[in-house]
């Protein structure tokens, strides 16, 4: 009964039907159509699934809102920075090199040296492409900005005591001192996130965005490194330098073992120039990626940041002794903290829901000390009233 009133429904243009609205309880949940416009506007088995796929046909992710300039895929579940064609042109290389290795290189070596030879070269290779996927597609340890609430909160705690009309009237400080291990620390305050950066973080200018524990961006990795991915990072220059010098070894004793065959070096190379192709690229490579390799390993010892060894934070100054509070107290326990330690969740919610309130609160412009203090010099009334002087120029708050 209910379908052949469905099909008179869609198919009558019978004013009586086409007004015609059924919802019916049946045994598996709710049937629901709509004739108003003789077609099927709305037909559902189960009411609690409609009503799902109803909501995820409008939900809005909050990493589509993001307010920095990272690239997002796979609906935010992976991260790069907004400019990635050096990340690209890195697993050209590793690729590239590794499959001429392993097409040309590793049947003979096989067959005249050992079976192992291609079994470590692929264990590397998966484990190099592994550690860079996992450091260029991870949230770095971005820390959120600060919505208007807070910022406004933070704006009052920064205030000077001195009075808002003085002539005499400047900007608060931006920057806290805090103690960490009786070294004092400076807390600086960022313009954009509109928050003080714990320490350590730093405001990566390409990401537009400040980072935890920031070491550095890194436009091979099209990523920053921070306090989440960097475990990652140590791990694949570690893994590539490994990689770099296995297969320029493989590659040299593979013509090597073609002129023990009373040949010259030139037929050797003829029969297999792949081999000098790769052994071309890892030579020109190697010595750089053992250079990076040796420098990070010098910083996860002393648990250091780039950022802070170019900046010589933890140098002696003007004859005062200076430590790094961050160490752990010797090298064993530096490394274990940085490369064992837990790794910490990600401070933004890059899949969560987009609600009205929250996109009510991104809207919303804050007005920073600096800002107010244009407004004064300008003669914008303040809260005793005064008006405003003639052909005044009211400067545009962003």
């Amino acid at each position: 009964m209910l379908i052949k009133l469905v099909f008179k429904c869609l198919m009558s243009d019978n004013s009586e039907y086409n007004k015609v609205r059924v919802n019916t309880p049946s045994s598996e949940g709710i049937l629901s159509f709509d004739c108003t416009s003789k077609h099927l506007a709305h037909l559902c088995v189960d009411s609690s699934t409609c009503s799902e796929e109803m909501a995820r046909e409008q939900v809005t992710r909050k990493w589509e809102v993001f307010a920095g300039r990272n690239r997002f895929y796979c609906d935010g579940r992976l991260m790069t920075a907004p400019h990635s064609g050096v990340f690209l042109i890195t697993i050209v290389l590793i690729t590239v090199t590794s499959t001429l290795f392993f097409a040309f290189d590793c049947p003979y070596l096989a067959k005249n040296v050992s079976v192992l030879i291609p079994i470590i070269g692929g264990i590397l290779f998966i484990f190099t492409m592994s550690a860079l996927l996992r450091t260029s597609l991870t949230d770095p340890g971005i820390i959120p900005r600060a919505t208007q609430d807070e910022a406004a909160y933070v704006e009052q705690q920064i205030e000077v005591t001195n009075s808002a009309n003085s002539p005499t009237y400047r900007p608060p400080p931006r920057t806290k001192e805090i103690l960490i291990k009786g070294q004092t620390v400076k807390l600086k305050y960022c313009f954009t996130c509109k928050i003080f950066r714990p320490p350590r973080a730093s405001h990566c200018s390409l990401c537009d965005n400040c980072v935890d524990r920031f070491d550095h961006h890194c436009p091979w990795v099209g990523n920053c490194v921070g306090r989440r991915n960097y475990r990652f990072f140590y791990m694949f220059i570690v893994s590539l330098a490994f990689l770099a010098v296995f297969i320029f070894a493989c590659a040299i004793a593979h013509l090597i073992l073609i002129t023990k065959d009373d040949r010259q070096f030139l037929e050797a190379v003829r029969d297999s120039p792949s081999s000098l192709i790769v052994g071309i690229v890892c030579f020109f490579s190697v010595w750089s990626i053992l250079g990076l390799a040796g420098f990070h390993t010098y910083l996860t010892t002393s648990n250091q940041t780039t950022n802070e060894d170019i900046k010589g934070s933890f140098t002696g100054k003007s004859g005062q002794d200076s430590f790094n509070p961050y160490s752990q107290g010797n090298v064993c326990l530096n490394c274990f903290h940085i490369l064992c330690g837990p790794v910490t969740p990600s401070l933004i919610d890059r899949r969560g829901v987009v609600t009205e309130e929250y996109r009510i609160e991104m809207e919303k412009k804050v007005i920073t000390t600096e800002q107010i203090s244009v407004l004064r010099t300008f003669s914008v009334p303040n809260h005793n009233g005064s008006a405003l002087p003639q052909n005044s120029v009211i400067p545009e708050i962003y």
